[in-house]
C-alpha cells in the first residue's frame, strides 16, 4: 500500500531547479536511503515528503490517515518543559485514561454494575495502548540514545542543540509515525547509540526514509536507495552497498548506449554529407529525416557523473619498518589523573590502525600525544626512522580563517607554485574563483578537503587522522576511503565511521576503562572482542608471542593487499584518463566533421570519419580493459 505518491514533482528556488520531474512512492514498511552529494536536494525532498513545503509543480498525494514524523538537522527551538515531560506528551491520551481509571477506582462499589462495566472497558483500552509499559518505553529510548538519567529532568532549554535533536528523535520513535523521515539522525550519537538505533529501527513496523552519511547505518537499516543527482531522482533496489554496484553498472550501460548512438549519428551524418547532392540524394534526404526524428524522440543525453574528489597522497620517502614505539605511556592533562594508561604500543609500516571508543575517553588526546603536540604524563613516544607525519585534526584548527583556500595550500608547502597549487586544488573540487574563498566562509566538508590537499602536497608517509570523514558527503567519503586503501604508507585514525573502519583497519585500538586494548583485525573482530570483554570473558592480559606473530603476518598481508590495491588504482586512473581523452577526441572529431561538411570538404569528412571509427574502436578496448579490472579474481 502506497502511503505517499509523488508525480512529476519539481521544486525550484531562485538559483534554479533542485528537484526536477521526480516521480516516487513510499509504501508501508518500506525502508529508503536518500543519498546524493551535498547540495543536491536531499533535505528539500524530505521536507516535501513531510508536507512542510509544496512542490513548484507536480503533485504529492498522501493516504488519508498517514502520519509523518520529521527529524531535521537543525536543533528544535528550546522549550520550558523537561526532557521527560516532552516524552510524556506523546502518551497524553494514555495518561488521561490512566487518570480516569484512578478516579473510577476510587468511586467503585461492589454493587455498582455500570461503574464496573465502564472501568473494565476503559482498562481494556488502556492495556491495548500499552498503558502499563509506556514509562518503560520512554526509559529504554532515552537510555538507548545516550541520555544519562540526570538529564531526564533537565529543561529542554538547558540542553545543547545536539541533545535537543536527540530528544526530538526519541519523541519521534515513541510516536511511531506511519512515515518516519530522518535527516542525519546519527550526527549527535556515539557508536553505541547508533548501534542501538539500528536495532530499534530493525523492529520498526512503519516506513522509513533516511538521509545519512553513515554508510554502515544505511546498510543496516534500508533496503531501497533513492539517489538525487543533477536534480533527478533515481531508485535502486537494495541497501547502500548494493546501490554503489548497481549505480556503476547502470552508468556503464548508459555510456555504452550513448557511445553506440554517437557512432550511428556520425555514420549517418557522413553518409548524408557524401550523398546529399549526388545520385543517392533521395536516400540521403530520407536518412536525414530519420536522423532528425531519432534525435528528437530517441536520442539520449550523455550520462553525467557527479564530480569526484581525486585524492592521491604519494609519500616522498619510505619510512622505516617501525613507525612509532611507545613505552609505559600514560596520557592526559596535569594535574589530573591520567585519562589513559596506554602502556606499550608499536606501529609498523603499512599498518591501518583505527582508534575507537566512547566520546570523551581520550581518543584525540592519544593522537596528539603520539604526534608530540602534548607531553606524556608518563613514559615515552619515539618515532621511527624517516617518518614524515601528516595530521588531519577534527576541528581543522591548523587553518587560518582569514586565509584563502589558495593561500592555505601555498603556505603549507614551501616551493609550491601557484599553478601547481591550483591544479591540485582542482582535483579537490576547488575550481576557478572558489580558490579565493576565505577559510571561514567554507563548510566543514570543504575545510576537510583543504587539509587533505595540504597533505597531498606534502607527501607524508604516516597519516594521523582525527575523524577524517566528518562533514564529508558520501562521494567524498568513498574517495577518502579509496585513497587510504591505496596509500603506500601507514595510517592511524580515529573514526566513528564503521564503514571506513571495516574497509581499512588491520588493527583496532579500543579505548575502554582507561586502557588501550589492541584487537587484531577489523570491525567485526572488534565487535566480537567488545562483546566478550564486557561479558567478563576477555582480560586485558599481555599479548602472547603467537598472537604477536599472527599480528605481524596480518600486517604483512594487509600491506600486500594495499600494494595490490594501489596497483589496481593506478591502472584504473590510467584507463579513466585514456577513456576521457578518447571521448574528448571523438567529440572534437564530431565537431570537425560538421565544420568540414558545412565547408563541402568531403575528403576531409571521410578522413575524419575514419579517425572517428578508429577512436571508437580504441574506446571499446579501453572499456573492456576497465571492466576486466573490476571483475572478481575467480570470474
Amino acid at each position: 500500500m502506497s502511503l505517499i505518491i509523488g508525480t512529476s514533482v519539481s521544486r525550484s528556488f531562485d538559483a534554479g531547479s533542485v528537484i526536477h520531474n521526480a516521480s516516487f512512492s513510499v509504501s508501508a514498511g518500506e525502508r529508503i536511503a536518500l543519498v546524493g552529494a551535498n547540495g543536491e536536494g536531499k533535505t528539500t525532498l524530505l521536507r516535501l515528503l513531510a508536507g512542510l513545503d509544496e512542490p513548484t509543480s507536480g503533485t504529492i498525494q498522501r493516504a488519508g490517515a498517514v502520519r509523518t514524523g520529521y527529524l531535521p538537522q537543525d536543533a528544535p527551538a528550546p522549550a520550558d518543559e523537561t526532557l521527560w515531560d516532552s516524552m510524556l506528551d506523546v502518551f497524553a491520551d494514555v495518561r488521561r485514561m490512566e487518570a480516569e481509571l484512578a478516579k473510577l477506582a476510587g468511586r467503585l462499589a461492589d454493587d455498582d454494575a455500570e461503574g464496573l462495566r465502564r472501568y473494565g472497558t476503559l482498562q481494556g483500552r488502556f492495556e491495548a495502548a500499552d498503558g502499563y509499559g509506556y514509562e518503560n518505553r520512554i526509559q529504554t529510548v532515552l537510555t538507548g540514545l545516550g541520555f544519562e538519567k540526570a538529564q531526564w529532568a533537565m529543561p529542554l532549554a538547558h540542553l545543547s542543540g545536539g541533545q535537543r535533536t536527540r530528544g526530538l528523535l526519541a519523541r519521534l520513535l515513541l510516536e511511531e509515525p506511519n512515515v518516519l523521515l530522518l535527516d542525519e539522525p546519527t550526527n549527535h550519537l556515539d557508536i553505541e547509540a547508533v548501534e542501538w538505533l539500528e536495532r530499534y529501527l530493525a523492529g520498526y513496523r512503519h516506513a522509513l526514509v533516511v538521509v545519512s552519511h553513515d554508510r554502515y547505518f544505511l546498510d543496516r537499516t534500508t533496503d531501497r536507495t533513492w539517489e538525487i543527482s543533477f536534480s533527478h531522482l533515481e531508485s535502486y533496489r537494495g541497501n547502500y552497498t548494493a546501490y554503489l554496484k548497481k549505480r556503476q553498472e547502470r552508468f556503464r550501460e548508459r555510456m555504452r548506449t550513448w557511445q553506440s548512438q554517437q557512432e550511428y549519428i556520425a555514420r549517418t551524418e557522413e553518409f548524408i554529407r557524401r550523398n546529399l547532392s549526388g545520385q543517392r540524394t533521395k536516400e540521403a534526404q530520407g536518412r536525414r529525416t530519420r536522423l532528425e526524428r531519432f534525435r528528437a524522440t530517441e536520442a539520449v543525453a550523455k550520462p553525467q557523473q557527479t564530480p569526484q574528489v581525486n585524492i592521491r597522497i604519494l609519500p616522498r620517502q619510505r619510512s622505516g619498518e617501525v613507525v612509532l614505539r611507545a613505552r609505559q605511556l600514560a596520557i592526559g592533562y596535569p594535574p589530573a589523573e591520567p585519562m589513559l594508561d596506554v602502556g606499550d604500543l608499536e606501529v609498523r609500516r603499512g599498518g591501518r590502525i583505527a582508534i575507537v571508543g566512547p566520546n570523551g575517553v581520550g581518543k584525540t588526546t592519544l593522537l596528539r600525544t603520539l604526534l608530540g603536540d602534548l607531553p606524556a604524563l608518563r613514559g615515552t613516544v619515539r618515532p621511527g626512522t624517516n617518518v614524515t607525519t601528516g595530521y588531519l585534526p577534527q576541528n581543522h584548527d591548523t587553518l587560518r580563517g582569514e586565509a584563502t583556500v589558495l593561500e592555505s595550500l601555498l603556505e603549507a608547502v614551501d616551493g609550491l607554485r601557484t599553478e601547481q597549487a591550483r591544479t591540485l586544488l582542482g582535483s579537490f573540487l576547488f575550481r576557478r574563483e572558489e580558490v579565493f574563498k576565505r577559510i571561514d566562509e567554507l563548510s566543514g566538508g570543504q575545510r576537510s578537503r583543504v587539509v587533505l590537499a595540504q597533505l597531498a602536497a606534502r607527501g607524508p608517509n604516516v597519516l594521523v587522522l582525527d575523524e577524517p570523514t566528518n562533514h564529508l558527503d558520501l562521494p567524498s567519503r568513498e574517495a577518502v576511503q579509496d585513497m587510504l586503501g591505496a596509500l603506500d604508507g601507514t595510517v592511524i585514525f580515529v573514526s566513528h565511521d564503521r564503514y571506513l573502519v571495516k574497509a581499512l583497519a588491520t588493527e583496532i585500538w579500543a579505548l575502554e576503562s582507561g586502557t588501550v586494548h589492541r584487537v587484531l583485525g577489523g570491525w567485526e573482530a572488534y565487535v566480537q572482542w567488545r562483546t566478550a570483554w564486557r561479558a567478563g570473558l576477555s582480560k586485558a592480559a599481555p599479548e602472547p608471542a603467537r598472537r604477536r606473530a599472527k599480528s605481524r603476518e596480518r600486517n604483512l598481508e594487509a600491506r600486500r593487499q594495499a600494494r595490490q590495491q594501489q596497483r589496481i588504482q593506478r591502472q584504473q586512473e590510467k584507463l579513466e584518463t585514456a577513456i576521457e581523452a578518447t571521448e574528448a577526441r571523438m567529440g572534437e572529431l564530431t565537431d570537425a566533421s560538421g565544420e568540414a561538411g558545412e565547408a563541402g570538404d568531403l575528403d576531409r569528412v571521410r578522413r575524419i570519419g575514419q579517425a572517428y571509427e578508429q577512436a571508437a574502436a580504441e574506446l571499446k578496448i579501453l572499456w573492456a580493459d576497465y571492466e576486466r579490472l573490476h571483475e572478481p579474481p575467480d570470474a
